[in-house]
């Protein structure tokens, strides 16, 4: 099946799950999160608030700000993603694809490499780690170092979705940057390199 008729028919898929279904999913998924030993180790953990039916990961928020990690979450400048601290109760503004993202100045970045942990949402991921966005590539640039450097320690990059998105082999290209792990409402899938 062609990329865009993957993205868009996963996407129907995912939009079509209702509130209280995506809500049990996400508690699953934070539940199945909670064991993994990085996330309960990590200091600091980047994350999302999702859109448009995606894996949600504020129950693993909650959980990581309760235990005392700091939480990062990604602010769109341009073509590229940043990363800024989150508060509980911070006010998160829409940006121009309505996520919710903190407000943001310039001095209050911080690096793409300080997570432990960086949380991402997906269209689909297949058994190799590779995983399919939305198509803008923002992951992809902020942590092309890893596809580049030989040694890279962190951050762990973890795709949260639902089981359905697993699907066979995705084509991917050089730039794109695999993830760890992928956790669903059902399983734990660990990626070796």
């Amino acid at each position: 099946m062609p990329i865009d008729n993957l993205r868009s028919s996963l996407r129907k898929a995912r939009a079509n799950l209702s509130a209280p279904l995506r809500d049990q999913a996400a508690g699953q998924c934070a539940q199945l999160a909670r064991t993994l030993p990085a996330l309960q180790h990590a200091r600091c953990i980047a994350a999302y608030m999702p859109h448009r039916g995606e894996m949600s990961c504020e129950p693993i928020i909650e959980w990581a700000l309760g235990r005392g990690a700091d939480v990062l979450l990604p602010v769109v400048v341009g073509r590229h993603m940043r990363f800024a601290p989150y508060d509980p109760g911070q006010a998160l503004t829409p940006n121009r694809w309505g996520i919710l993202e903190p407000e943001w100045r310039p001095g209050s970045w911080v690096s793409a490499r300080r997570p432990n942990v960086v949380l991402l949402p997906l269209v689909a991921f297949d058994s190799g780690g590779n995983r399919l966005g939305q198509g803008g590539g923002y992951y992809d640039r902020a942590f092309a170092f890893r596809n580049t450097a030989k040694n890279w320690r962190r951050p762990m990059l973890v795709g949260l979705g639902y089981d359905f998105q697993q699907v066979g082999q995705l084509d991917a290209k050089p730039t794109d940057v695999p993830v760890d792990a992928v956790i669903t409402e059902r399983q734990i899938h660990e990626f070796r390199r």
